[in-house]
């Protein structure tokens, strides 16, 4: 069994930075342990701790950089941990009667009143990288978000709209933000982005036209940006990064 122990955002570690096997002494009580369930023929126990552990056998660290030490496997068990517990803390009570809800499966609860039962909700992102210009001229254009913690820049990103599809968010997002039209919306790939409990689904697209009018609220800067002359961008944890670091990895010959 793998423990999944949480506090505020931190996950708890080995010494040895692993997902621990045995917690016996944090001396957990009963309601510390939230849900469990098998991934992958892991069996998984996800643990709500009441304050952070100072044991010397353990550390805490926070989740999105738990990504550098952790499997992949590990980090993403993890991150659907941390979902489920900010699902549980935000679901209990039935949006119907109002009664508690209760645990039914490893991923379900259901009103102990009127039996509705719940899964949990995701919020469903887009992310896209927006090129333009061709061999050496190509650029992509960055964007630093008011949200953003350090100097780094990143993609045009939004939520989906209820009735939207994937594409349509994509366009509707890119104008806007930026002000500008795009085509050839291609798809990427999607990550689970557990920050608090999204999905976030990546694109390409190409510039087809206009300027940039930056939507002040949402993005504090933005522009047009070279192989050769690229800001900080997100590392490799991030859906964001392993959209800019493929482009990159383009050569001039093969644009």
């Amino acid at each position: 069994m793998k423990y999944f122990c949480f506090c505020q955002g931190d996950v708890l570690l080995t010494k040895e930075h692993n997902i621990p096997l045995d917690v016996s002494t944090l001396n957990l009580r009963p309601w510390n342990y939230v849900t469990k369930f098998v991934w992958t023929n892991e069996d998984c126990q996800v643990v709500r701790l009441d304050s952070p552990v100072t044991d010397e056998h353990f550390v805490m660290i926070p989740l999105r950089k738990s990504f550098d030490l952790l499997s992949l496997l590990d980090y993403q068990l993890a991150g659907k941990c941390a979902e489920l517990l900010y699902w549980d803390q935000n679901s209990k009570f039935c949006g119907c009667c109002g009664a508690p809800m209760k645990w039914q499966t490893e991923i379900s609860k259901q009103c102990t009143n009127c039996g509705k039962e719940l899964w949990p909700q995701l919020q469903t992102a887009i992310i896209v990288r927006i090129s333009r210009g061709k061999g050496q001229d190509e650029e992509i254009l960055m964007v630093h978000g008011r949200n953003f913690k350090g100097n780094y820049y990143g993609l045009v990103a939004g939520f989906v709209e209820t009735g939207e599809t994937l594409e349509e968010a994509v366009r509707r997002e890119v104008k806007e933000e930026v002000g500008i039209d795009i085509e050839d919306i291609r798809y990427f790939g999607s990550q689970p982005w557990p920050y608090p409990c999204g999905l976030m689904v990546g694109f390409t697209a190409r510039y087809v036209a206009g300027e940039l009018n930056l939507q002040k609220s949402e993005i504090a800067a933005g522009g047009w940006f070279k192989r050769s002359s690229m800001p900080d961008y997100p590392g490799p944890v991030s859906i964001a990064g392993q959209l800019i670091r493929e482009w990159l990895s383009v050569t001039s010959e093969k644009s």
